[in-house]
């Protein structure tokens, strides 16, 4: 999901809050209407129509079987040509905590402001963490991280300038990471996944596009002796019966991801356009969230939430705020009249 992040050059806090905390946006606006539009995650709210899994998903632990045919479906999805060259995991966020494991202590270059779990997970560890706000930086850390397209600001690096930073810290055994939560959003060819570099990892992320963010299923994709290693972390069973089947029917469903791009772009032009309407000024984002500038941001999202309506602030920055999409159109309308009221 999404977490609370400082400047790019500052410490993060040991205590990241993410988005959808639904319970502590209720404590502090008590009288707010019900139920609450929950806006701040950048989460598909039409979530992809789960079918039943079996009742021996439930009953009996996943057989190899099982999370082959997932395997088997996330290489069709993202596009992967060895087979050997993926895992699934549950939840991106669990390779985010095992990875720093993996490798020596050393100096990690994080691209931001963004995703703060990143940085956060590799200091933990033990590993010397810089923030940093320009690409250059990166090729002189041991690892580096860029998330693509990036939450929040939806900057995006084209696969060269990310192959190239890739030759140059193969150079030194270093590592890129590449978390591509948001990838599935955009064209196929802005994942490094079918061509991946040397010496890279890709995360992506299921649920965030599949609506399905509950479920805690992800994947990461790198060479088979690093995979063979997070697979080992990992360890058995680490995907349930029902994720590795809801997983395997919706990742070969590609009418419905074209039906949901479909949406999501029209969707966020929707969204844009109410934004705009309202006075914010739009800086950034995917089509599954826009991130709005306003100078007075903080009380636009006081008033939101004493409607009931919950968006993304940042500490770091007091006018920005971040959207993501509306579910139904009485939501619509609700935000509209929401940006509306005086």
């Amino acid at each position: 999901m999404d977490d609370r992040a400082t400047s790019t050059r500052g410490e993060e806090p040991e205590a990241i809050v993410h988005g959808g905390n639904l319970d502590e946006i209720s404590r502090r606006y008590p009288g707010a209407p019900k139920p609450w539009i929950d806006l701040s995650t950048g989460v598909n709210p039409i979530p992809y129509p789960v079918p039943p899994p079996s009742a021996n998903a439930w009953s009996r632990l996943p057989t190899k079987a099982d999370e082959h045919a997932l395997l088997v479906a996330a290489v069709a999805r993202y596009d992967v040509h060895d087979h050997a060259a993926i895992v699934a995991a549950p939840g991106t966020q669990a390779l985010l905590q095992i990875l720093p494991r993996l490798r020596k202590s050393g100096t990690v270059a994080v691209l931001g402001p963004t995703y703060q779990e990143h940085a956060l997970c590799w200091r933990r560890c033990g590993h010397r963490v810089q923030l940093v706000d320009e690409v250059a930086a990166l090729a002189h850390a041991d690892v580096a991280v860029v998330v693509n397209p990036n939450n929040p600001t939806g900057r995006l690096l084209s696969r060269e300038s990310l192959a190239a930073l890739a030759a140059k810290l193969a150079q030194r055994s270093g590592l890129l990471v590449v978390d591509e939560a948001f990838a599935d959003v955009l064209p196929v060819d802005v994942s490094l996944a079918p061509a991946l570099p040397p010496s890279t990892l890709v995360l992506r992320s299921f649920g965030k596009v599949y609506g399905l963010a509950g479920l805690r299923l992800g994947f990461a994709i790198a060479a088979p002796d690093l995979i063979d290693r997070l697979r080992d972390e990992l360890g058995p069973w680490a995907v349930s019966g029902p994720a590795l089947a809801i997983g395997t029917t919706a990742l070969a469903d590609n009418d419905w991801l074209r039906g949901a791009r479909e949406r999501f772009a029209a969707d966020s032009r929707r969204l844009d356009h109410l934004l705009v309407t309202a006075g914010c000024r739009i800086i950034g984002g995917t089509p599954l969230f826009l991130l709005a500038e306003r100078a007075d941001a903080q009380a636009l999202a006081d008033r939101l939430a004493r409607h009931g309506i919950h968006v993304r602030r940042f500490p770091y920055s007091a006018t920005w705020l971040r959207f993501g999409l509306p579910g139904c159109e009485a939501d619509w309308q609700r935000l509209e009249a929401a940006l509306a009221a005086s």
